[in-house]
């Protein structure tokens, strides 16, 4: 080994290079259903946290400047032109450039995982011959931390406290790829010939143990290839949108942890709701909210493995007192996500601040109540070996809801204004009691019906009187309030009331009329909110999706069809899509990718391929 070189361990030098140039629909994501890692148009690694999703970041370019982290492999002149494409129904990323010389691919893969986690980066020459550069920063503790570093030719080890990182080069043709210091990065430099192939590996593993051995790139390749043809083998879909829905299906596949069978929201943190703003969070944690949605579209498309490891993750996730229900929780069920600000990071595009955790896990939202029940009745006999029984949870959910489905609450949107009486709350309440009387109308669980049936009547009651304007013709966000929500547009979608009730019909159309920018759905008015947060946002793609479906469903088809086909234009270039769209400036907003705007995505085109309708909600579906 050559002599180690020992950098300090500190911050980076303060914005040294520029802040990248990538917008975010300028990302592709390749993981290993543990972790992800989002590589940019031009070839750069600027996000990947290790060993997990809600690890810290050792790349975080993101939120920054390449001196916070990152990994580019690209040619070293002028490039012509860059096409990028997922090898088939895979996760394996090929990204071709085009200069004056020739031509070259990379792959860009992360194979399942064993005992490390791993990268691999694999340059193809597929005419003349092209020079080719690699910057390497290796950045730990979201960017903060430099870690030792020692080198010899190919093999470089970066080790920072608990963290070692082993990255390793290798030319076809010429053997081993010389790397070098140069400040404090590490860098290369190749020339690749039409059929030559040039392999990268970036190994992680706990610093306490050996250095792993190295890793057989090709078969990592095809094995990575052959794992995820297998699995889209599986997609039951049957309609003209699928090649969005598969690439939505295998997204939420990579955003899944596995070893837990929960599924981040996102798996990024602080990518901004409006560029420059402040509405920065993190989202690499599992939801409550997104079980139901979840767990609908996975059994829809056929996959109900994942949906019962999803339910098991629900289960144990919420197990405990009714009263310590969170709306969020880690990757395996933790309940501390405290929050907290890496302020060393200028973030992203210089929007402040960049957020570690999640303050809204202390939160009190009804909604999550319906969310949990609807999850749990849909697959009832789906219990396995788990020592928490699905049926007595419910009950003791159900029971605690009984005694404050009252209480104002922050509602879906999380809002850090004062709490209110949000009607989208009121209606999720109403849906956990229905969802809990039919599954014991239909098992015969013990259970106090007389009660739950009289609060369910009381909170129809409630919101029919005070949660509809009749002005407005419209179901609105809080009661009292003049003000319209695009969570109203899950009324008629839950089963609260039928789809061609005058009310619903209504809501849809003051949404669409009075809630769009662009063509596109607003979650709310931000300027006249009570979410207690300056600045705007762009639309939102979940919300823009379930008017798609509410559409459909009273009548509308040939404008739900246009809508969607409209929405499917803003999928980048690989098929993702971020939490929200700016119509103005024309980009994604928000965290990448949104597993909610794809779940929403899916579900429309289930619902305008007639594969989906209201009435299903209340027809469990078992496990095969």
């Amino acid at each position: 080994m050559s002599k180690a070189r020992r950098t300090p361990q500190s911050s980076p030098s303060k914005a040294k290079l520029p802040l990248h140039g990538s917008r975010i629909e300028d990302y592709a994501i390749i993981g290993d259903c543990e972790t992800a890692a989002l590589v940019s148009l031009s070839g750069s690694i600027d996000w990947l946290c290790l060993p997990t999703f809600s690890s810290a970041a050792c790349f975080a370019a993101l939120l920054g400047t390449a001196d916070h982290g990152h990994w580019k492999i690209a040619p070293s002149a002028t490039v012509l032109s860059t096409h990028r494409t997922y090898a088939g129904p895979t996760m394996v990323l090929e990204t071709t450039f085009e200069t004056r010389s020739g031509a070259v691919k990379l792959i860009d893969f992360m194979p399942a995982r064993g005992e490390d986690s791993n990268i691999i980066r694999i340059v193809r020459g597929l005419r003349g011959k092209v020079k080719m550069e690699t910057s390497l920063a290796l950045r730990f503790d979201y960017g903060r931390t430099v870690p030792w570093v020692t080198r010899k030719d190919h093999e470089l080890r970066a080790v920072a406290g608990p963290d070692m990182v082993v990255v390793r080069g290798h030319h076809e043709g010429d053997g081993e790829i010389h790397m070098r210091g140069k400040g404090l990065s590490t860098v290369s430099e190749f020339t690749i010939r039409e059929g030559e192939t040039v392999s990268f590996t970036l190994t992680y593993r706990s610093s306490l143990l050996n250095v792993p051995s190295p890793l057989n790139v090709e078969k990592s390749l095809a094995s990575t290839l052959r794992y995820w043809k297998k699995w889209m083998s599986g997609c039951t879909y049957k309609g003209e949108y699928g090649v969005a829905v598969k690439r939505s299906l295998m997204t939420l596949k990579a955003m899944t942890y596995r070893p837990s069978g929960g599924i981040v929201a996102a798996v990024t943190t602080s990518l901004p709701e409006s560029i420059g703003g402040v509405r920065n969070w993190d989202y690499r944690y599992c939801w409550l909210r997104d079980t139901s949605f979840t767990l609908l579209v996975l059994m829809l498309a056929g996959y109900r493995d994942e949906a019962v490891e999803w339910r098991k993750w629900l289960l144990r996730a919420v197990a405990g007192d009714p009263a310590q229900v969170q709306t969020i929780y880690g990757i395996c069920g933790e309940r501390e996500l405290k929050e907290w600000q890496a302020g060393w990071l200028p973030g992203y595009e210089n929007s402040k601040p960049v957020n570690i955790g999640n303050g809204a896990v202390g939160q009190f939202q009804l909604d999550v109540f319906g969310e949990v029940a609807a999850a749990l009745a849909r697959t009832p006999q789906a219990d396995d070996d788990l020592r928490v029984s699905s049926s007595a949870l419910q009950a003791a959910l159900v029971n605690h809801l009984c005694d404050v489905w009252q209480k104002p609450d922050e509602g879906i949107w999380e809002v850090r204004g004062p709490r209110r009486h949000f009607v989208h709350s009121k209606v999720m309440a109403w849906v956990a009691v229905d969802r809990a009387i039919r599954t014991v109308d239909r098992y015969g669980h013990a259970a106090d019906l007389p009660r739950w049936k009289k609060v369910r009547a009381e909170i129809h009651a409630e919101v029919m009187k005070k949660g509809f304007n009749k002005k407005l013709n419209s179901f609105v966000q809080y009661y009292g309030s003049t003000q319209l929500d695009a969570s109203c547009l899950r009324i008629g979608m839950v089963g609260f009331l039928p789809q061609d009730d005058p009310r619903i019909i209504g809501t849809v159309n003051a949404i669409h009329e009075g809630l769009t920018e662009d063509g596109f759905v607003l979650r709310y008015k931000t300027e006249k909110s009570v979410d207690g947060l300056p600045g705007t946002e762009g639309s939102f793609l979940a919300c823009s999706y379930w008017m798609v479906t509410s559409l459909y469903l009273i009548g509308r088809k040939d404008q739900a069809r246009r809508l969607f086909e409209r929405l499917l234009k803003l999928n980048n270039d690989v098929g993702l899509l971020a939490e929200e769209y700016d119509p103005r400036a024309k980009r994604m907003v928000g965290n990448f990718p949104q597993a909610l705007s794809h779940i929403a995505q899916i579900h429309a085109a289930f619902t305008l391929s007639n594969q989906w309708t209201p009435a299903m909600i209340n027809s469990p579906i078992e496990r095969a």
